[in-house]
């Protein structure tokens, strides 16, 4: 009876064993699924959208294959779309079916579109030559586009790959119990085995033979003792102890946490490499952030890297490609400055990094506004840099339209609205707050001009405001007395032409950027006096002497805060820049 239970031990062990190896090997099913298209096509983008590469569960591995320059990024779908515009473009499709890719193509006016590369509204993307993989993990709401140059028909051979879930959870149990029954197996063999050699043995008493005499043992050595079996036995068992170990540690090398149920095995799911959706991201907003906070650092990046060679070099045509606006005119201004005296100073450097706050806008079409502040991390003690910038088009950057230095003060920024909610632009004209934000550099002005005699004083914060100290009534009035008998200064302040940007807080109070102009007229009073311009007014003049006079114009670049109407506290420059745009001769 012990030998059947053995052999059917065997049995029962190779077949549990074989089934368990069976399903990591030729039962196994297929890693992956991919779609494949190599269809070409004389539109010069290819778009594939979060629907087709959400077609199966799992992260999407691209593949793309054609001559010469490949591009290829990734972005939210109303995004990507807005970039191709009225261009013809090819849209892939899964067909689940065939598990194949179908083209289809979109008519527009359009036959080719501009560079690609760089582009702002990109999550991240890609490019090689002849052929470019790489692997995202995307929503339903990210779509990517493929191209060659933006002129060329764009890369026909594409294929989409989706991991397959494989596993085989009970291959390792099932491998387990066979030699744990296969082990089994064998002691019930060998039990019967030896129980049948003692029940074969003889039935009566042998008698003893003699004991040989021991043999001599030399002094200082010790007999030899062998142990255990000897001969072919003791060679047959070892092999057998052996083979069995090689044969489990095979079996066992296979059993992975894959081959294990999810509540044995510690099996954790691989993070995809790329995960383009922020984290975070509201829900029930009728229009999204424009950018996510990745994207504004990299904005931040590109712009802070672009005015460092622009300033280096006075590169006015390089500074164009990412400032506009008061910014651009105090930046180029400098830069003619500069030209003339090389002892005159550089603008103020724009850190890359850390963006210490992101305040998008909320909005889905077009113009964009973000605002940023961007921390020194190299001197903690130079007070932030903040920015507003604008995209204009989808296939515009965003430029920076106001930078600005923030005060060193109490009070600072107001709450803001957290990235991923991000914040509504108010109409310049809103009837919100004590005063109109289209009103504010007028109105500012005024008291810049009168101090406490101007009807707008009341309603300013001015005392800590580094600005009034340096430009107003009293710095005015200082300037005059310092101008010789023979000449005469007189002092204009007006709105500058520039657009106008409030931005939503979190207490229903705004931020905005305006502008406002500061001119200096110098002119003689008496008849064959003359006056000598001084400093970066001289180099901008080009002259050293004039009997007519001259007229100096700044700029400045002004970020208030402005509380809701219901409240008692008063308007505050939270941040500000200012600098020479323009002189000449009257």
């Amino acid at each position: 009876m012990r030998l059947v239970t053995a052999i059917l031990a065997f049995i029962i062990a190779f077949l549990s064993i074989g089934y368990g190896i069976a399903q990591r090997t030729i039962l196994a099913e297929p890693d992956h699924v991919a779609a494949v298209t190599s269809s070409a096509t004389s539109a010069t983008v290819t778009v594939i959208d979060g629907e087709t590469l959400n077609s199966n569960p799992g992260r999407q591995k691209i593949l793309i294959q054609g001559p010469g320059k490949i591009f290829a990024a990734y972005g939210r779908t109303s995004d990507v779309l807005a970039w191709v515009g009225e261009a013809t473009y090819n849209k892939l499709s899964f067909i689940r079916k065939t598990s194949q890719l179908r083209s289809n193509i979109v008519t527009g006016q359009d036959i080719s579109v501009p560079d690609p590369h760089g582009s702002d509204l990109w999550y991240g993307e890609y490019s090689d030559e002849g052929t470019l993989t790489f692997v995202v993990n995307v929503p339903q709401d990210i779509s990517i586009i493929i191209l060659s140059d933006g002129s060329r028909p764009a890369p026909g051979a594409i294929s989409i790959t989706w991991p397959v879930d494989n596993r085989t959870p009970w291959s390792g149990p099932l491998i387990v119990f066979g030699m744990l029954l296969l082990l089994a197996g064998i002691g019930v063999y060998l039990w019967a085995i030896s129980d049948l050699r003692r029940g074969r043995g003889p039935r009566r008493r042998m008698p003893k033979m003699p004991r040989p005499p021991k043999p001599k043992t030399p002094r200082g050595k010790k007999p030899s003792v062998t142990k255990g079996l000897r001969g072919r036995r003791a060679a047959g068992q070892t092999l057998s102890l052996t083979s069995l170990s090689v044969v489990m540690g095979l079996a066992l090398s296979g059993c992975t946490a894959q081959s294990w149920p999810e509540f044995l095995a510690h099996n954790s799911t691989p993070s995809a490499t790329v995960s383009p959706s922020p984290s975070g991201a509201p829900t029930g907003l009728d229009k999204p952030p424009v950018v996510t906070v990745q994207q504004a650092e990299a904005i931040v990046s590109r712009v802070a890297s672009v005015a460092t060679k622009a300033d280096a070099s006075r590169d006015s045509n390089l500074l164009k490609s990412r400032f506009d606006g008061p910014a651009l005119a105090l930046r180029e201004t400098n830069y003619q400055i500069r030209g003339r005296d090389s002892s005159y100073a550089s603008p103020a450097a724009i850190p890359s990094a850390p963006v210490q706050i992101t305040l998008p806008q909320q909005n889905d079409n077009w113009p964009r506004t973000l605002f940023t502040v961007v921390q020194d991390p190299n001197d903690p003690t130079i007070p932030p840099t903040a920015m507003m910038l604008v995209q204009q088009t989808p296939r515009d950057n965003y430029k920076a339209i106001y930078v600005f230095r923030l005060e060193a003060k109490e009070g600072g920024l107001p709450a803001l609205p957290a990235a991923n909610v991000g914040t509504a632009r108010l109409q310049p004209d809103a009837k919100l707050f004590a005063l109109l934000p289209n009103q504010l550099a007028k109105d500012y002005g005024d008291v810049i001009l009168k101090g406490e005699k101007s009807e707008f004083y009341k309603f300013f914060d001015l005392s800590d405001d580094s600005l009034i100290k340096s430009v107003g009534y009293d710095a005015k009035q200082k300037r005059k007395a310092s101008i010789p008998s023979i000449a005469e200064i007189d002092f204009s302040v007006l709105p500058g032409d520039a657009e106008i940007i409030p931005l939503a807080t979190s207490n229903n109070g705004a931020i905005v950027a305006t502008y406002l102009t500061e001119s200096e007229t110098v002119k003689p009073v008496e008849i064959g006096a003359v006056i000598n311009p001084e400093g970066a007014v001289k180099s901008l003049v080009g002259i050293s002497s004039s009997s007519k006079g001259t007229v100096a114009t700044y700029g400045d670049l002004l970020l208030f805060y402005l509380p809701p109407s219901t409240s008692d506290n008063k308007i505050r420059l939270i941040g500000w820049n200012s600098g020479l745009i323009s002189a000449g001769e009257l």
